[in-house]
């Protein structure tokens, strides 16, 4: 049996600001999914890498690609977050028939460590068919109407932001996207909730960042310089 990772890398990276595919922004000499990828073989506990790379620059992530070994393969993404994902559960389907655990990884989220990969891959195998990393907020969390006028204070201590990996049985993942449209829904584990599953926490870690703005880029390579 093995374990697969979907990476869906396909988005534009429009809040990045600086007109390059948000997979191919260069961080200390590499591009982002780059060290995604590279993370996603360094936690020892994945088998094969699919990426869902940006259709008008596929030749460039194979090429990119290929200096990470023959673990991973490029498919065209499509052109939401859910449908890169179904094409490389389909892909991953085709190329490896014994799959017991199928991870989802945002490339954004490139400096992910490998206990999270870990701690993810060993919940799913001890019989959790869907499970995320999650983090508590620290935040004072406001409630407001579309007016901007405070309704109400959140009660912080039942929420978690939600990071990635998230990782699934397999069965569970392809029902999930057979069954919804994805509109709307920013996350696997989110279809996994509309079909009424139960979808299981553990620890996730602050250094996973998701990079979106020019801020979060900065804080990524600090993070990767320490």
């Amino acid at each position: 049996m093995s374990v697969v990772a979907l990476v869906p890398a396909a988005g534009r990276g429009e809040r990045l600001g600086l007109g390059v595919a948000k997979a191919f922004v260069p961080i200390a000499g590499h591009p982002l999914l780059w060290h995604a990828v590279r993370g996603v073989l360094a936690s020892g506990c994945v088998d094969a890498v699919v990426v869902a790379a940006p259709g008008s620059d596929l030749e460039r992530a194979v090429a990119t690609m290929a200096r990470l070994g023959e673990a991973v393969s490029v498919v065209a993404g499509g052109a939401t977050r859910v449908e890169s994902v179904r094409l490389a559960l389909q892909h991953a389907d085709a190329m490896l028939p014994e799959i017991d655990v199928v991870l989802v990884h945002d490339a954004a989220r490139a400096f992910t460590p490998p206990a999270v990969f870990t701690a993810v891959v060993d919940a799913v195998r001890r019989g959790h068919p869907a499970v995320v990393p999650v983090l508590p907020l620290v935040d004072t969390v406001k409630q407001v109407d579309g007016t901007g006028r405070v309704v109400a204070t959140v009660d912080r201590s039942t929420l978690r932001s939600v990071q990635t990996p998230q990782g699934f049985a397999p069965d569970l993942l392809r029902r999930a996207h057979e069954q919804s449209g994805g509109d709307g829904v920013t996350d696997d584990a989110g279809l996994v909730e509309a079909l009424g599953e139960p979808v299981h926490a553990v620890p996730g870690d602050p250094t996973a960042l998701k990079i979106t703005t020019p801020f979060d880029l900065a804080l990524a390579e600090a993070v990767l310089a320490r």
